[in-house]
């Protein structure tokens, strides 16, 4: 069983916090007791908490996206050196190959440039260190198959350098160097930003347990326009979508797909209904949105899971958001919705998605934020 060793109080800690959230970086900052606070690219933040219960609030904080303990930096023009790639590959391997992580993985400190540059350099660093890396002789894994909770080798590089520690998927709170992977809208057939907003939440799901199968039934609310309707549909699922509004005309005569036109608030499922998901995506107050959840949370089956976006309108300040998030989880607690996680997608604006799980089910049962049931490969 692999848990995170002790992390020495003076190591430093890699952070990004979404560049919407920028105003509060200093109140984050202040929060984790950091005496120092460096930006590195584009939404990253090099910190150094002051103690170890700072440490523990890193994957606590609502607004950190991604963290991951900096074990070996290497400060350097990485493009004005001769080299790089072998020198670079050779001390990670030297300082981590014992280690046996599951994965080696390589990001960029600023995935927003335009220079392709970085990218190509961290694809080749990747290359070399696998080929020195114990476990280069088998194919690597897909990034989304790793044990969320072994230890994976992540690594930032920028033209500041390179930054590197252990730590497992679900602690660092993503599958990839920064986090969850991106799921482009730009299609001729997208409908809205919504279908890929759930399908990272999909994604992101995966640290935290399995998703419901095909033909899992989901019950949507505030549908409209259908963009995470036709999502979930292109997954196989059955969906009843509930909006006041209509649904796109594409999804006319969908297969596997039930609208009703109306309140969510005044929604009643046909006499024995169960759904396996609910999916929340509702505009107006969070405890509005969150009371037609748990009153349809009865027909929901047992370790059902509810995907909950939590709206922050008229909501200023992170101490007043944490504190919101933090009422809709102990509500939401009281009817039996056990929360998993909670995060901030890249298609969420001022808002966050929270997941939970109806008790009674498989998965409903204490989680470790440490351990894994799998040794580190």
């Amino acid at each position: 069983m692999w848990r995170m060793p002790d992390v020495p109080p003076t190591l430093p800690w890699l952070i990004r916090i979404p560049e919407i959230f920028g105003e509060v970086v200093p109140d984050v900052v202040r929060q984790l007791a950091s005496p120092c606070c460096t930006k590195l690219g584009h939404e990253y933040y090099l910190i150094r908490p002051a103690d170890s219960g700072a440490l523990r609030q890193v994957a606590a904080s609502m607004f950190i996206r991604w963290n991951m303990p900096v074990q070996h930096s290497w400060p350097c023009r990485p493009r004005a050196m001769d080299g790089f790639v072998e020198k670079a590959a050779q001390t990670m391997a030297r300082k981590f190959a014992s280690a046996q992580p599951q994965m080696v993985l390589i990001g960029v400190l600023d995935a927003s440039s335009t220079d392709t540059y970085y990218r190509k350099l961290a694809s080749n660093l990747r290359g070399r260190a696998l080929q020195l890396f114990p476990a280069a002789a088998l194919p690597p894994p897909e990034v989304e198959a790793q044990d969320p909770g072994a230890a994976t080798l992540f690594c930032l590089l920028g033209h500041e350098g390179l930054f590197c520690g252990l730590q497992s998927p679900r602690l660092a709170n993503g599958f990839y160097p920064g986090g969850t992977r991106f799921f482009s809208q730009n299609t001729p057939d997208t409908i809205s930003r919504a279908g890929a907003k759930v399908a990272e939440a999909l994604h992101y799901l995966c640290l935290h347990r399995s998703p419901p199968p095909p033909p899992a039934h989901w019950l949507e609310l505030g549908a409209s326009p259908g963009g995470m309707t036709s999502e979930l549909l292109a997954r196989g699922y059955r969906v009843t979508a509930v909006d006041r509004a209509a649904l796109h005309p594409r999804l006319a005569a969908a297969p596997g797909l039930t609208y009703a036109c109306g309140d969510a608030a005044a929604f009643r499922p046909p006499a024995g209904t169960r759904y396996d998901a609910i999916l929340s995506d509702m505009n107006g107050p969070a405890s509005d949105s969150l009371a037609a959840v748990l009153r349809l949370s009865k027909y929901l089956v047992p370790g059902g899971l509810v995907i909950f976006t939590l709206k922050t309108a008229g909501v200023s300040g992170n101490a007043e958001v944490e504190r919101l998030c933090a009422a809709v989880t102990a509500r939401a607690a009281s009817g039996g919705l056990q929360r998993l996680a909670q995060t901030h997608l890249t298609y969420n604006r001022h808002e966050f998605t929270l997941l939970f799980e109806k008790l009674g089910g498989a998965h409903s049962k204490p989680r470790s934020d440490t351990s894994s049931s799998s040794q580190p490969r």
